[in-house]
């Protein structure tokens, strides 16, 4: 299948039992959307029939058509092709699933995002969250994979397959699961009929508590504490009672975990600045090592299989050891590493850009004579990955920050496949690989003559 519609299909993001969705461009402009593809497995036609699929696709198009908020995806079309339904919606490359690391088994390690990061992403599903139950709409899917995570790192709550309105009754056959599981509160999963908004709140708060400490809240639920020194034993019961097995117990609406977290957020910026006038304070070392004979600076084509041995990072994609930089501004514009010998813009791009005008932005460098260098080039992971710093951890957090912290995810030289490059994000410390019609920054670098 090359087209649905008028939309050339450039490739295949996700599938499950309702169906697919695909990465398509329009025709003409070539803007780039996501389009799903109402396809269900056999096993769910036979429990709930065409025609209820139909209908609970449909309904799911129209609730997310009929919300405007920041934090809701938009909804672009909703056709028929080849006897099939699809909707399209605005597409992102990043969700919430991918930065923490996330894979098919849910209950192994993430990826801990830092203190005012996770708060941040929270707050924001919180408030989406607030306007589809101000619609009386519980999501009962809420989940790391179903939080997009737009270019400028807004978050989009998406895919509401499994979402019902207020005093809607359902008869969904008894071998119907809703949710996901570890993230479905426990009345969902005993009675998905039951589930209401502080059901939606246990989702968000088992995610919050996954970013923060990048474990699941198991029984019996570990204080967030014990897993990440940043965090404050005084703090624990304010993400504990968002996980509580009670829904009575939890917080009464998504409004008052919003208060809760901004409490928290206040909280977290007075230790920072307690910490930062004590410098006494230190959590420690981290490894590092000196700079290689030589790091690579020209392209290749590196597999995912191939990525731990060429890169050197561990299952999470985040390097084993941090390289003993000795930075040295030259100029607002530019740093040099004396360690590598490597030149740096300061910036990079003001906005992202996809892969082939990251080159078209280092040809400009080249041409402008940028600093009054002519051999600009797209760094390769290696590259940037000299320029990595740990996770900020105690007085971690007071240091001024090398680079731009604009530039959070950058673009490397480097293929994965025909179709992808890899990137780093350099303030969550891991590299990954995506579409090269994505939208991420990159910053420029040379070797000093």
């Amino acid at each position: 299948m090359k087209t649905i519609g008028r939309y050339k299909i450039c490739g295949l993001l996700g599938k499950g039992g309702m169906g697919k969705v695909f990465k398509i461009e329009y025709p003409v402009t070539g803007k780039i959307a996501a389009l799903k593809l109402l396809d269900p497995n056999p096993f769910l036609l036979s429990l709930l029939g065409k025609e209820d699929i139909e209908e609970m696709f449909t309904r799911e198009a129209v609730t997310m058509a009929g919300i405007r908020h920041p934090n809701i995806v938009d909804i672009l079309d909703f056709d028929r092709f080849d006897g099939k339904l699809y909707y399209i919606m605005s597409f992102y490359c990043n969700n919430l699933g991918l930065m923490i690391g996330e894979g098919y088994e849910t209950d192994h390690e993430s990826r801990i995002v830092p203190v005012e990061r996770a708060l941040f992403y929270s707050i924001q599903t919180l408030k989406g969250l607030s306007r589809l139950h101000e619609d009386g709409i519980i999501h009962r899917d809420i989940k790391p994979f179903n939080l997009l995570v737009t270019d400028f790192d807004t978050v989009k709550i998406c895919d509401f397959g499994l979402s019902k309105l207020r005093g809607e009754i359902r008869k969904d056959p008894e071998s119907l699961k809703i949710g996901s599981p570890h993230y479905a509160a426990p009345e969902q999963e005993k009675d998905p009929d039951s589930a209401d908004a502080r059901s939606d709140l246990y989702s968000a708060g088992v995610m919050l508590y996954r970013m923060l400490t990048g474990r699941l809240p198991m029984k019996p639920v570990a204080s967030p504490s014990q897993f990440n020194p940043d965090l404050d034993k005084d703090w624990d019961d304010w993400f504990l009672r968002a996980v509580r097995r009670k829904p009575e117990e939890r917080y009464a609406s998504a409004g008052a975990f919003v208060e809760a977290l901004e409490t928290v957020k206040g909280m977290w910026l007075q230790k920072k600045e307690r910490i930062c006038s004590a410098p006494s304070l230190l959590f420690g070392e981290h490894d590092t090592v000196k700079a290689p004979f030589a790091i690579r600076s020209k392209p290749e084509k590196i597999s995912r299989d191939k990525a731990s041995e060429t890169f050197h990072v561990d299952h999470l994609m985040r390097p084993f050891h941090f390289m003993d930089n000795s930075f040295i501004r030259l100029s607002p514009d530019v740093i040099f590493d004396e360690a590598t010998n490597l030149l740096w813009q300061v910036s990079g791009t003001r906005f992202p850009v996809n892969w082939e005008n990251a080159h078209q932005y280092i040809g400009r460098l080249n041409r402008d004579a940028f600093h009054g260098y002519k051999s600009w080039r797209m760094p390769t992971i290696n590259e940037l990955l000299s320029i990595l710093s740990p996770l900020p951890k105690g007085e971690g957090h007071c240091a001024d920050p090398i680079f731009d912290q604009t530039q959070k995810w950058l673009w490397s030289c480097d293929r994965c496949t025909f179709i992808s490059a890899w990137y780093m994000s350099l303030d969550l410390g891991f590299i990954s690989f995506n579409d090269r019609s994505s939208y991420y920054y990159v910053k420029g670098v040379c070797s000093k003559p």
